[in-house]
């Protein structure tokens, strides 16, 4: 008989998750149609920004966004890029990058690394970058300040993982590096922050 040939490719990807914080509050704010208009061009930012990093997008749902790089480092400078690119729309985002091998099927990425990007994120506070520690090996040597945040337990995970802020300073080359110290200190746990109403196909 005819065999199926499921192409399913398995490689190494960094991912990016981010989030918009305080979404509801903005819309309360602003009404529907300027939310999806200010939406819209925060989507416009994030497209441009992958486009220039090499980083492709996988999937938009809420108020989430998830790419794919090959290369660590560009998503790493992805990630700095696009927090500082929203601030003028007026829009705080956070974001969270882990790299791992995934399975690809067409459009479709699939793998525990991908709930473990989501879980990075979950735990970054309004305008951080948070990596795994898998990230920060990876950058080893290429100069990016990165803050220790300790371990976290992460949600469906049953092993600690030690998680990391990015310096932006080191990435954007701003040259004042410590004007904003505070920001990248590691935030304090703020419970009750999980309904950021991210849900992405297949995430618990």
């Amino acid at each position: 008989g005819l065999v199926e040939v499921i192409v399913v490719s398995r490689r190494v990807q960094t991912l990016l998750f981010t989030d918009i914080v305080g979404s509801t509050d903005r819309l309360r704010e602003l009404g529907d149609a300027a939310w999806a208009a200010l939406r819209v061009r925060f989507h416009g930012v994030m497209r441009a920004v992958l486009a220039a990093h090499g980083g492709r997008e996988v999937d938009t749902a809420g108020d989430g966004f998830l790419a794919r790089f090959d290369a660590p480092a560009s998503a790493v400078g992805a990630a700095a890029v696009v927090v500082a690119a929203v601030a003028p729309l007026g829009i705080e985002i956070r974001a969270g990058l882990h790299t791992s091998e995934v399975e690809l099927d067409g459009e479709e990425m699939t793998g525990v690394g991908v709930h473990l990007a989501a879980r990075v994120m979950a735990e970054a506070g309004p305008g951080q970058v948070l990596v795994s520690a898998t990230v920060r090996e990876l950058m080893a040597g290429r100069g990016l300040g990165f803050v220790d945040l300790g371990e976290r337990e992460l949600k469906g995970f049953a092993e600690r993982w030690r998680l990391f802020a990015l310096d932006p300073a080191t990435v954007l080359g701003d040259g004042d590096e410590g004007a904003n110290p505070v920001l990248w200190e590691p935030t304090a746990e703020v419970e009750g922050r999980g309904g950021t109403g991210v849900r992405f196909p297949g995430l618990l």
